[in-house]
């Protein structure tokens, strides 16, 4: 019961013990509406929740896990790119394996889009713990698990969901070390195209690229800079507009490797040869990369080992270990392929017809 606007505490069970009808008396509430909080239901009242959350996280609550069911691994994601999901989900599998669970997959790409809560499932399946690569990822969404008791990693977040522990990649030295080729290579004109201003990644590789260019003693030009999604059509669209500009790029940076495939074809439209006419390099490393032509000159990230090191990093979660950092960052490797090669001299943009 609520007395006095504070809550009446019970007596007796120790920390973590207490069960969602000692919950809803502590919340002064039903047990059925402490389920709806605890599962991301909808039809709870904004106060209430919060309520109910704080005193969830405050007994550190536990879901009761029937005996006899499979638990396994949930990797959550919104409209990720297969072949990085495969090699995520390779890396979360073969830790998991070590622990006899399964690992489970769900894009909640559409019940996003649809306005609909993502978490509820995830929690109606009781896993033993969550990889989140969702765009988007709150600090709402953390709190629900954390109230459900069910440990929870973050990959490559978007925003600043500080405490949650997450596993990345080093994208500032990453774009770094890209720029520095171009630049060894003789570019001063160097285009960037990035992903999404508000993305953490996004501001790392912006920010790798402006050091390599201040090290380097090039000012660095915001007209030959452009931001939009990490799609193909983006990089098209805006490759088009850096190479429309009086004084085009001799050389681009983007943001993924899709973006570097549209800015092929945004070459291939102004009829600029790669690498001849213009150099681009992409990020991420995925396996089309080897099959364009020219092949393209990227940054990889270890997708396998973030996968894996999400795995164990939220197993030991489980198993009640506080972790020694809460952010890991794996080393990218600039892999050199064909897309580069030195600027030619007085290179005027072609018409193709």
């Amino acid at each position: 019961m609520i007395e006095g606007g504070r809550s009446r505490r019970l007596r007796g069970p120790r920390r973590g013990d207490l069960s969602v009808a000692a919950i809803a008396e502590l919340a002064g509430v039903s047990p059925p509406t402490v389920s709806k909080v605890l599962h991301g239901r909808t039809g709870v009242g904004e106060s209430t929740r919060q309520r109910v959350e704080a005193l969830l996280r405050e007994h550190g609550f536990r879901r009761q896990v029937p005996a006899g069911s499979a638990y396994g691994l949930e990797v959550v994601c919104s409209n990720m790119l297969g072949s990085i999901a495969v090699e995520i989900m390779r890396g979360v599998e073969q830790v998991a394996a070590t622990r006899q669970l399964f690992v489970g997959f769900t894009d909640v790409r559409s019940r996003v889009t649809a306005g609909l809560p993502w978490v509820e499932p995830l929690l109606l399946r009781q896993p033993v713990g969550v990889i989140a690569v969702v765009s988007g990822f709150t600090t709402e969404h953390r709190d629900l698990f954390e109230a459900a008791g069910v440990p929870l990693v973050a990959l490559d977040p978007t925003g600043d969901v500080h405490p949650t522990p997450s596993v990345g990649s080093t994208g500032w030295s990453g774009a770094l070390a890209a720029t520095r080729h171009l630049l060894d290579l003789g570019h001063r004109r160097i285009g960037v195209i990035t992903g999404p201003a508000d993305f953490l990644a996004s501001r790392a590789r912006l920010d790798g690229v402006r050091a390599a260019l201040d090290t380097a003693g090039v000012p660095f030009d915001k007209r030959l800079m452009r931001d939009g999604p990490f799609l193909y059509e983006y990089g098209r669209d805006l490759g088009a507009e850096l190479l429309a500009l009086p004084d085009p790029p001799t050389a681009i940076v983007c943001g993924n490797d899709l973006q570097a495939f549209g800015v092929y074809e945004a070459a291939r439209l102004a009829g600029l040869r790669i690498p001849d006419d213009l150099s681009v390099v992409g990020f991420d490393d995925i396996e089309h990369c080897a099959w364009v032509a020219p092949p393209l000159t990227t940054v990889r990230q270890p997708f396998f080992e973030i996968g894996a090191t999400a795995a164990r990093m939220v197993l030991a979660l489980a198993d009640g270990e506080r972790p020694s950092e809460t952010l890991v960052e794996l080393g990218t490797t600039l892999v050199v392929r064909d897309s580069t090669a030195p600027p030619r001299r007085n290179a005027r943009i072609r018409s193709p017809w």
